[in-house]
């Protein structure tokens, strides 16, 4: 048989033998590997391209090969967890890079990095001060973990002691001008209101190409023609404005009026739905 057929037949077959021991190993080996992953990956590429394109080659010699090294890449990875010496030694384990917004020369050294090195790796975090850092961690896989002071981190709710909505899970709803029945049932709506909201915002469904539902019920579509505006969702401010407006209504009435019954029927009112506009306001807000 000639030569090319016997590549193309090679081909398939590693090509499938390399697939199935990679989803053997798991997904660690498609994201940053350590040390053995790296050299362990070379090495199958190296040998099933030598056998590939050898025709001298035994092939039986090669998929042999292939499947000890999956195995031993295997067993590294069972005995990693059931062991955090042996992990580290395979792995690696982080080193501390900067403390107190002050570079450790010695760590960085040891790690073979150089001061535009870790600026990259910084920068690529959107920090651009080595003072600005608390503590930073140059990962075993070579990515770096860093932790602002805390007068540099940004302000969150939880610091504002502010009360926020919790969010579900977003469900698409139409694709390709298609509804999708299962996430819409999941949301709790049905095709009636679908097509309501859809009219709200004056499109049709054949110019609708992605469309999802949010934690608070309200519909995004993303037309086909991006040059037609889709106006923006905005029954829950209109309500909560609705809401301020009716409580300082009461408190102008409860000014207003002679009658001290009338004055005390207002303020209480106006009391208990300022109390509700601070528990809706965070699921009011846009």
């Amino acid at each position: 048989m000639p030569g090319w057929f016997f590549i193309i037949t090679r081909s398939l077959i590693f090509l499938l033998l390399l697939f199935i021991t990679t989803k053997i190993l798991g997904k660690k080996q498609i994201s940053e590997l350590s040390f053995f992953e790296y050299v362990v990956g070379i090495t199958i590429g190296s040998i099933a391209g030598e056998v590939v394109t050898g025709l001298e080659s035994n092939m039986y010699h090669g998929a042999l090969a292939i499947c000890v090294f999956g195995f031993i890449t295997f067993l590294v990875n069972f005995i990693s967890i059931k062991s955090k010496k042996f992990s580290d030694l395979v792995e690696g384990k982080g080193t501390v890079v900067i403390k107190d917004g002050k570079i450790l020369e010695n760590n960085l050294k040891k790690e073979k990095y150089t001061i535009d090195e870790l600026s990259a790796l910084l920068r690529a975090k959107d920090i651009f001060r080595v003072a600005d850092v608390e503590f930073a961690v140059l990962e075993p896989r070579g990515n770096l973990s860093a932790l602002l002071k805390k007068e540099n981190r940004p302000l969150t709710p939880k610091d504002l002691q502010m009360k926020m909505a919790k969010e579900k899970e977003p469900q698409t709803v139409i694709m390709d001008g298609n509804i999708m029945d299962e996430p819409l049932r999941c949301s709790g709506k049905g095709r009636g209101w679908l097509y309501t909201e859809l009219e709200k915002q004056g499109v049709t469904l054949d110019n609708v190409f992605f469309g999802q539902v949010d934690s608070y019920g309200e519909l995004t579509v993303d037309l086909y023609d991006d040059k037609i505006k889709v106006p923006q969702a905005a029954q829950r401010p209109l309500l909560l404005a609705t809401l301020k407006k009716t409580q300082a209504d009461l408190e102008i009435f409860s000014l207003s009026t002679d009658c001290d019954q009338s004055k005390a029927m207002y303020k209480k009112n106006a009391a208990i739905l300022q109390d509700a506009i601070e528990k809706l306001a965070p699921f009011l807000n846009g």
